[in-house]
């Protein structure tokens, strides 16, 4: 058997029988938590959706359907930083919807005509905007340009610079470019939407801040910055 057993080392009888009940547990459960109730293993159940609060499209995406809105995040603007490529644009394309407008970050311009046209497509208006997240003045200036008829309802950090070196054979550089856009971007952004009436604030993290492949040092730093800000 192999696999992770979250449970108590206390010692107790009653803790050492749950153990070795959890160790003859069949192969095919490779995570098994101990609790006072007993043994429980990871299942994914359907939860019911209430259609009177999210709008058709967001239904049909907790239905499993095809549409793939983020139902939680309500109209007005949301920042996407990083939002022109990669990981950001695939979650611009997520967010998209009627009423939504994206606010979109890049640290250099880039031909994104595909892109714009897809997110109205969604039905979302959008604009690109060169900004350093790390110059937390220029952030400020970003977040200003938010009209208040059009508010921020949501920060979307999906900024990064991954810098494939390992840590013996970075340079001060090298490392300072990876965590300043994903590192200091986010803490910059916490900072200065602090007291904000923001639906929500998420952080697009990578497991390479646990446990990843070799050659990632800065950006295992940067990641694992981010998930003990979040």
């Amino acid at each position: 058997w192999g696999g992770i057993i979250d449970g108590p080392a206390d010692g107790d009888e009653r803790t050492l029988r749950c153990w070795d009940a959890a160790l003859s547990v069949p192969g095919d459960e490779d995570q098994i938590a101990i609790r006072p109730a007993g043994l429980f293993a990871r299942r994914l159940f359907p939860v019911a959706v209430d259609a009177t609060a999210v709008d058709a499209t967001a239904v049909d995406a907790a239905a499993g359907g095809a549409g793939d809105a983020m139902a939680w995040i309500p109209s007005g603007t949301v920042l996407v930083t990083g939002g022109a490529e990669g990981t950001g644009a695939e979650v611009a394309r997520s967010v998209a919807r009627v009423g939504v407008h994206l606010l979109l970050t890049t640290q250099d311009p880039v031909e994104a005509n595909e892109l714009l046209a897809d997110l109205a497509d969604r039905g979302a208006t959008a604009e690109i905007v060169c900004c350093d997240l790390a110059d937390s003045a220029a952030v400020d200036r970003l977040l200003a340009q938010v009209p208040a008829e059009r508010q921020l309802t949501a920060v979307i950090h999906a900024a990064t610079v991954s810098g494939d070196r390992a840590i013996d054979t970075l340079t001060p550089a090298e490392l300072t470019a990876v965590l300043r856009p994903k590192a200091v971007g986010a803490w910059n952004l916490h900072r200065l939407t602090t007291g904000l009436d923001l639906a929500a604030f998420v952080f697009c993290s990578s497991v390479v801040g646990v446990w990843g492949n070799a050659g990632q040092g800065a950006f295992a730093a940067a990641n694992a910055y981010l998930d003990a800000l979040a």
